[in-house]
């Protein structure tokens, strides 16, 4: 019953925030509560706000929102030291071991030859596509894909642009290095 008449007395007051000492514990734990849930609210609203000053895709058009222009050096390249720039870095580590790891698998099955390119006297190894799949399909599902990583970074040589499981089996992969 002394929580009501000390509620009206409030109200009459026209505080926006009442002393918490003239209220019970139960009250004054509710108030104070209700006092951080707002200043919480506020500080996320505001760190909001300062983000999409900086997110080209908000409808915010202050002027002070830069983006890169074509040519820019960071152009096309996530914010610096950003989320998305370390998953970008983390998943270039996966990939560059998952190609290093082929190669190694290729230097383990393959077949050491006289290397035949343009008069060189270095062995080479090679293995076919086939082969290479039925051992690989054991590390990983996404041969293909790591292969066209491994002759784009100039890892390993093979003809046609695609490799098909059963249609393109005997074609010949080479390692370079």
């Amino acid at each position: 019953m002394g929580t009501t008449s000390q509620s009206s007395t409030i109200m009459e007051t026209g505080d926006d925030i009442p002393d918490p000492a003239q209220f019970s514990d139960d009250t004054a734990a509710c108030i104070v509560s209700v006092k951080g849930l707002k200043e919480n609210w506020q500080k996320w609203s505001d760190e909001h706000r300062e983000y999409q000053k900086h997110n080209p895709f908000s409808h915010d058009s202050r002027p002070s929102v830069v983006v890169p222009q074509r040519g820019q050096d960071d152009y096309g390249r996530p914010l610096q030291g950003s989320m998305t720039e370390q998953r970008g870095k983390d998943a270039h580590t996966h990939i560059s071991r998952e190609v290093e790891e082929l190669c190694e698998v290729i230097r383990n099955i393959g077949e050491h030859k006289d290397g035949d390119r343009s008069g060189s006297d270095e062995k080479v190894i090679t293995v076919e596509f086939g082969k290479l799949f039925e051992h690989y399909v054991t590390i990983s599902n996404k041969l293909v894909g790591i292969l066209l990583r491994a002759r784009k970074q100039r890892l390993v040589e093979f003809k046609g642009e695609m490799l098909w499981q059963g249609k393109d089996d005997h074609t010949v992969i080479t390692l370079l290095q």
